[in-house]
């Protein structure tokens, strides 16, 4: 495997784990209205601590599905929709390629 598609798998496998839990992805709708949420914002109608939280948006950092900046005392973090984008033109590269198959198939069977 060549190199930069191996490291494109792992970004993505990377990617994929960060958004394979469920307070992740909530985490991620409500960063979705555009402007940078401190912690304790993200907190307020969950039951998750700060802690719990912090530890999720970190993973989602380290995706490179959120950045933070500080802001006095706080983090502010932000959706970064790249990667997201990234994920979903690589899952419809998968999709296209199945469809291939499929059709491929489809075509040995009825030929055949």
């Amino acid at each position: 495997m060549r190199r930069s598609a191996a490291t494109a798998i792992r970004t993505s496998a990377t990617l994929f784990a960060a958004l394979g839990d469920e307070t992740r992805l909530q985490l991620i709708g409500r960063l979705t209205a555009g402007r940078p949420q401190s912690i304790a914002r993200l907190t307020e109608t969950t039951r998750l601590t700060r802690q719990a939280v912090t530890k999720h948006l970190r993973v989602l950092e380290g995706a490179g599905v959120v950045s933070a900046t500080r802001s006095g005392r706080e983090s502010l973090f932000t959706l970064e929709p790249k990667p997201i984008d990234d994920a979903r033109d690589y899952l419809a590269q998968v999709s296209r390629h199945w469809d291939d198959a499929l059709a491929r198939l489809k075509a040995m069977v009825e030929t055949g």
